[in-house]
């Protein structure tokens, strides 16, 4: 049976189990055999299939959603009024068809990006949630369809620049303050999926390293 909070949830639940650790200088995270270990899955509805490939002579990780919904987890505390910038890379194959933000069914995408916030209380966990949208115009966010506390933001949108890498930037505290109207809390958790169980399509997409940073 689907359980919708779980949206949301996902990272927080799997972040109870373990403390995550705290960031050390320049976080980065690279998609290699030896720090794939710090990912750890949770499933939502079966399984995507993320795996390392070689891409333009870099490894990446590459995500394959046919109809399954699982992320990928890094637990990390820190502060984002020090570590303000997060960088990451991606590509998509296409967006998600039939994908749309606004409703339930629709919620897909073929790559997002997460920074969890937990709350002193498991209701209370909030999350930036960067998409890489199917309708949504770039630069909008909108809350997520099945809870409020987690809202969407097109970070790029549709299928003009499907096919190619694209370098991101995202100031974390701007972002929270504009999605969120207040200042952002200790972050717990940078989280991945690539998803497509509402729609039952099938999304493909590439990330390369992500990095948190004190410096633009």
């Amino acid at each position: 049976m689907k359980r919708p909070w779980l949206r949301l949830f996902w990272p927080l639940l799997l972040m109870l189990s373990v403390a995550g650790a705290a960031l050390a200088a320049d976080g980065f995270y690279r998609f290699t055999v030896e720090e794939m270990t710090g990912w750890e899955v949770k499933p939502f509805k079966g399984n995507t299939d993320y795996r390392l490939v070689e891409q333009e002579g870099r490894q990446v990780l590459q995500a394959k959603a046919r109809g399954t919904a699982s992320g990928l987890v890094r637990k990390i505390t820190f502060d984002p009024h020090e570590y303000r910038y997060l960088r990451w890379s991606w590509k998509i194959e296409s967006p998600v068809a039939g994908g749309d933000a606004r409703i339930k069914k629709g919620d897909d995408y073929a790559a997002r990006v997460y920074v969890v916030f937990p709350g002193r209380f498991f209701w209370q966990t909030r999350a930036l949630n960067y998409v890489w949208a199917n309708r949504l115009p770039k630069g909008d966010f909108i809350p997520n369809a099945f809870t409020a506390n987690a809202r969407l933001l097109a970070v790029q949108s549709g299928d003009a620049k499907a096919g190619q890498w694209i370098d991101e930037q995202r100031d974390l505290v701007a972002d929270y303050r504009r999605l969120f109207g207040e200042e952002p809390p200790m972050a717990g958790a940078l989280a991945i999926m690539t998803d497509a169980d509402n729609t039952g399509a099938t999304a493909i997409a590439w990330y390369g390293d992500i990095i948190l940073s004190k410096s633009p």
